[in-house]
């Protein structure tokens, strides 16, 4: 059993990949609106050195907020089902700005 954590910089796409799940099982997922350090930073006044003036620059072409899904999978086949639909959603999640997205071991359940 794992979950699936998406971090989405692309919100444009959740509702395909929440499609995608639906339509290959995927019993239910948590959407919860979330913000990248670097953003939380420089718009918090506190980045005044060089350094975060440089991020600030970088970022003001970029959304401050994304999206973090996250879904617990029971079964490793669904769980590479779900992987490889959110790679075809977001097509290069290598270029900067899309996102991420990992995996993690599960122990124990309760409630699902």
């Amino acid at each position: 059993m794992n979950v699936l954590f998406i971090v989405l910089n692309e919100m444009e796409y959740l509702d395909d990949i929440l499609d995608s799940f639906v339509d290959i099982g995927v019993k239910g997922a948590t959407i919860l609106d979330s913000q990248g350090m670097g953003s939380a930073i420089t718009n918090s006044g506190r980045g005044n050195d060089p350094f975060f003036g440089a991020i600030r620059t970088f970022l003001d072409n970029s959304r401050p907020y994304n999206k973090t899904i996250f879904t617990v999978i029971e079964d490793e086949e669904l769980l590479s089902e779900a992987i490889n639909s959110v790679k075809e959603i977001l097509g290069d999640m290598d270029k900067p700005g899309i996102g991420m997205m990992f995996t993690l071991p599960v122990g124990n359940v309760y409630g699902l």
